[in-house]
């Protein structure tokens, strides 16, 4: 990045327009900053579940997707540009098969939850979804690479099966769904 921001309150987006990185002006609301709020969004989640007491292998890894999610939003921000590489989505797809490997197999649906970093994982898994829904939108309007759609489509699944591997790990039993679910009385 060769320009560096010294000034953070710029007023140039006053009038509801807003800079991509190759210097073109765009509504704040159009498809194209819809899509990197939401990417932008799904880093600050992860960001917050690195702030859960995690196994150094695990911080790792999801520092690492934050690196990979910036690039994501350099693809977004910079119109035909190219920076997510092929060898961050082959990690994630590696990654989410050998952890997934070491978890019993899934028998019933689970709930979002069970111990806090699990939860947190599960919330970094739907705000992903939703990035997702985001590019695949704007895809259909304006080419983005495939990459970008099948990273994210890929994180979400990664999310899902860390949520479990963190309640595993914290011997906290996934939250089983239940289609007689508990009621009061």
């Amino acid at each position: 990045m060769g320009h560096r921001l010294s000034s953070i309150t710029t007023r140039t987006g006053d009038s509801g327009l807003t800079g991509l990185a190759d210097g073109s002006r765009v509504p704040k609301d159009s498809a194209r900053i819809v899509a990197m709020g939401e990417v932008d969004e799904l880093n600050c989640v992860i960001g917050l579940l690195l702030c859960e007491p995690l196994s150094a292998s695990i911080a790792l890894e999801l520092a690492t997707v934050q690196h990979a999610l910036f690039d994501v939003g350099g693809e977004l921000a910079i119109p035909g540009h190219a920076a997510l590489t092929e060898s961050a989505l082959a990690h994630i797809e590696t990654l989410a098969a050998r952890l997934n490997a070491e978890l019993p197999p899934l028998r019933d649906f689970i709930l979002p939850g069970g111990c806090r970093a699990a939860a947190l994982a599960h919330l970094a898994r739907t705000v992903c979804r939703r990035a997702e829904r985001s590019v695949v939108g704007l895809h259909r309007e304006q080419q983005i690479s495939d990459r970008v759609l099948i990273y994210l489509n890929r994180l979400s699944d990664l999310m899902f099966i860390l949520a479990r591997v963190l309640n595993r790990d914290a011997a906290v039993a996934d939250v089983l769904w239940s289609s007689a679910a508990p009621t009061s009385q």
